[in-house]
């Protein structure tokens, strides 16, 4: 089954994530992959839809845009084809610690 991750601009917290043009500045990181990094809508809100392939064709690029929402604690989903949301719980940074020892 195809999924997508959906980056919320509220914090996990509830908090609006500013500033308010974040979604389109990351989107904008490389014009290359605007397939697989660029705005979406949620709800009526703009989101940054991130597609899987991005994880495997620039996986720099992915790791970046992660450790970004984990820095700024953004609400992060995978969404389905048949549109069912789940939250996306982001692998811990100690997890990759560990895997460097």
């Amino acid at each position: 089954m195809h999924f997508r991750y959906l980056i919320e601009s509220v914090t996990k917290s509830g908090a609006r994530f500013r500033p308010s043009d974040w979604i389109d500045r990351l989107a904008s990181w490389d014009a290359t992959f605007d397939l697989h990094l660029h705005p979406a809508s949620l709800d009526g809100q703009k989101v940054l839809a991130i597609e899987p392939e991005l994880q495997t064709q620039n996986p720099a690029m992915f790791d970046s845009v992660l450790q970004f929402v984990e820095r700024n604690n953004l609400k992060i989903h995978i969404q389905y084809d048949d549109g069912r949301l789940e939250d996306y719980v982001l692998p811990s940074a100690s997890v990759d610690t560990q895997a460097d020892i």
